[in-house]
């Protein structure tokens, strides 16, 4: 099997990504097979944090207008990451991994609080460090918390993980034509308005010159491919 190309990386997931063919929560076969391709690409050698969204579960701006600030329902959201976070940990544990949900939201009754020293001491004893609760601060999305990540815990590389095989010019699924991207860099991702990511966190990837790998999670083993750099997939950077 070819060596990763990359040894210490974050995994941004979506939270609709858990969801598999049901419109809400967590599908639990969908659950397991994720847990299954994380486990596989760290038996591969690759340190990972895993970021995980919310979405499947509770969307802050959703509610905003509706009564609730913005500020509470991005709050509200964070504590769905927990939630999602544990589901995985469990997960990984029952595909024979090794994991732990480290939140950016205090609530030691629950897991352990996020830091940088903590989560460093998790990956030197081969645990998937799942990242939940965001930044811990309203206005920023999972997104942004992954790219964060990634340079506080000097990471090589943020996989995007998507519902298509890389980044493409329109929403290929309402566009026939849409045009699908090899590679790209950071500013043409912005200048573009291609919103795989927010602005904010192809911003602050240009800044750390963090590579930004966007592939499907719907194909089974796609993290430990696009780590060996035989998946299909789009490189922003």
């Amino acid at each position: 099997m070819t060596e990763p190309a990359y040894r210490r990386a974050i995994v941004k997931l979506s939270g609709e990504a858990l969801t598999g063919s049901d419109s809400f929560g967590i599908h639990q076969p969908t659950l397991d097979r994720i847990a299954g391709d994380l486990v596989a690409a760290h038996r591969s050698g690759v340190a990972l944090g895993v970021v995980v969204g919310g979405g499947n579960i509770f969307r802050g701006m959703e509610i905003s207008g509706r009564g609730v600030s913005r500020a509470t329902g991005d709050s509200m959201g964070m504590l769905a990451t927990v939630m999602n976070c544990l589901a995985l940990e469990a997960a990984v544990e029952r595909a024979g991994g090794s994991a732990r949900t480290l939140s950016a939201v205090a609530m030691p009754s629950v897991c352990e609080t996020y830091a940088r020293a903590p989560a460093f001491k998790h990956l030197e004893k081969k645990r998937i460090v799942l990242l939940a609760g965001g930044t811990g601060n309203p206005f920023f999305t999972t997104d942004t918390t992954a790219v964060l990540r990634a340079a506080e815990l000097g990471c090589e590389v943020v996989l995007k993980a998507t519902n298509v095989d890389g980044v493409y010019s329109a929403d290929p699924k309402k566009d026939p034509n849409a045009k699908r991207y090899d590679r790209l860099s950071h500013a043409q991702a912005i200048a573009d308005d291609l919103r795989v990511m927010d602005a904010t966190a192809f911003t602050l990837a240009r800044e750390n010159r963090m590579p930004i790998i966007v592939f499907s999670i719907r194909e089974p083993g796609g993290i430990a491919a696009v780590l060996r750099g035989s998946g299909r997939a789009t490189l922003v950077g």
